[in-house]
């Protein structure tokens, strides 16, 4: 299920966020409170479907679901 990210409201959902990290730490929290996405290759999807947030995977070097994984146990918490 790929979604088209809504950069507009990211922004409003980053600029209430009490949480302090980078932008895609945050991105993951949007995509799972704004999308309700909770599947690692739902979000993988999204993510590398965006050219954005493409650019986010590619600094990190995630090019599968799994190497995405971590980081979503990171934003949990």
């Amino acid at each position: 299920m790929v979604k088209n990210i809504d950069w507009g409201e990211f922004k409003a959902f980053r600029a209430t966020n009490l949480k302090e990290q980078d932008n895609f730490m945050t991105l993951l929290d949007f995509l799972k409170s704004y999308y309700n996405l909770f599947s690692v290759y739902d979000i993988f999807d999204t993510l590398n479907n965006d050219e954005t947030s493409k650019m986010m995977l590619d600094k990190r070097n995630i090019t599968t679901a799994e190497e995405l994984e971590p980081y979503l146990f990171k934003a949990i918490h």
